[in-house]
């Protein structure tokens, strides 16, 4: 069966990033299946040269024109290029464009998810963001369009194959599992001298280093509910986290009757990415079994909130509604980047964010352009907040 399935014609937006090459590298291995129609990346002209190269897309876009100078001269005839948001934006709204893996990072990938939706195509989503940000609006606007979306994060990929097959009206909550970061073992004394070399060393998982920071916060689970309650309709009430330190059990459902249907696997984001590519069909990887036999057991922990504040942030948030989940990641964007700078403490991050968001009076969101311009007031705030704490 897998051999007649049509071709798929994909955008690749973020594809200098580790999603992105990731999922070229899926789509490499299945040239029968896939066809790489349009790249999109930031200013990483070497990497993106070489992918242009293998797989020849009609388009590539890239940040600014002065990347896009660069690249010219080092695509074949017949490959476009394009600089900008409007270029990210025609990639994702390619008319030959079947499927958008949309894994550009933080705000900056909102615009061109949307356009995917506005254009009908089904959606990988890896930008937790777009969702953090507009998932309201976002996932309104896919099911009125009809569009699928697919979720690309482990555990929201967990999630999705674990409703497979099952009556939405029986969950009784979604269970994200984290696993604790870095600093899960730290005492909490310890935790404001953490420097950005220990925190950025995750025991699982490569990442980039903002969603590693996020990872040893709490953060990023935070802004994962934020993102599971807009892809699954589910309240925030009804979404738990528990620490899994082996991160094998990527989430798991529980359901009315005391049941629970949880995905498992090894930590390779090849799994949850070919998964929406080849959805509704699997795609035979060759990657290393789960050897349950060998790991011996796995265990289970409650986040802590004195510890770990962060991610309690993003209930808050939620509460609120409209903007206030926007400004929430825009100044987490800000605090992370100023720790990474050495410009505030590890424990200062979940500060910043909390100040920012209780000064926040939150607006009934309209739209994307409100959206980030939410998301750039809370950066703005909490690069004030920076400065004051510095000066």
């Amino acid at each position: 069966m897998l051999e007649e399935a049509p071709v798929k014609r994909l955008a690749i937006l973020g594809s200098t990033g580790s999603i992105g090459v990731q999922a070229l590298d899926v789509a490499g291995r299945f040239p029968e299946r896939f066809e790489v129609v349009a790249l999109a990346a930031g200013r990483n002209v070497e990497r993106l040269a070489e992918q242009a190269a293998r797989f020849r897309p009609r388009l590539v876009a890239v940040a600014d024109e002065a990347a896009a100078a660069a690249l010219r001269g080092r695509v074949t005839r017949g490959t476009e290029v394009l600089a900008g948001d409007a270029g990210v934006v025609a990639a994702a709204a390619h008319p030959e464009v079947d499927f958008v893996l949309a894994a550009i990072s933080g705000g900056a990938g909102l615009r061109s998810t949307a356009a995917a939706i506005e254009a009908g195509k089904p959606v990988g989503l890896a930008n937790k963001e777009s969702l953090v940000l507009a998932g309201e609006l976002l996932m309104a606007r896919a099911a009125a369009r009809r569009v699928p979306i697919l979720p690309v994060d482990s555990e929201h990929s967990a999630i999705h194959q674990s409703l497979v097959g099952h009556n939405r009206g029986e969950v009784r909550r979604l269970i994200l599992t984290a696993s604790g970061g870095p600093l899960r073992s730290v005492p909490a004394a310890e935790l404001p001298g953490v420097g950005p070399e220990r925190a950025l060393k995750h025991p699982n998982w490569s990442m980039g280093d903002k969603i590693t920071i996020d990872s040893a916060t709490l953060m990023n689970k935070g802004l994962e509910v934020i993102e599971a309650r807009w892809l699954f309709g589910v309240e925030p009430r009804r979404i738990d986290i528990v620490v899994h330190p082996e991160s094998v059990v990527h989430s798991m459902v529980e359901y009315i009757d005391g049941s629970m249907v949880a995905q498992l696997g090894i930590s390779d984001m090849r799994g949850p990415i070919s998964y929406a590519m080849g959805h509704p069909e699997r795609l035979p990887l060759e990657l290393a079994p789960l050897d349950l036999a060998r790991l011996g057991r796995l265990t289970f922990e409650q986040p802590d909130p004195i510890r770990f504040p962060a991610y309690t942030l993003a209930y808050r948030a939620l509460e609120r509604g409209g903007t206030a989940p926007a400004v929430l990641s825009g100044a987490d964007e800000a605090a992370v980047a100023a720790f990474l700078a050495r410009r505030c403490r590890f424990t200062e991050i979940a500060e910043i964010c909390a100040g920012v968001l209780e000064a926040h009076a939150p607006e009934p969101l309209r739209s994307v352009e409100q959206a980030l311009a939410a998301s750039e007031l809370g950066r703005r705030e909490a690069e004030k907040r920076v400065a004051r704490a510095a000066g």
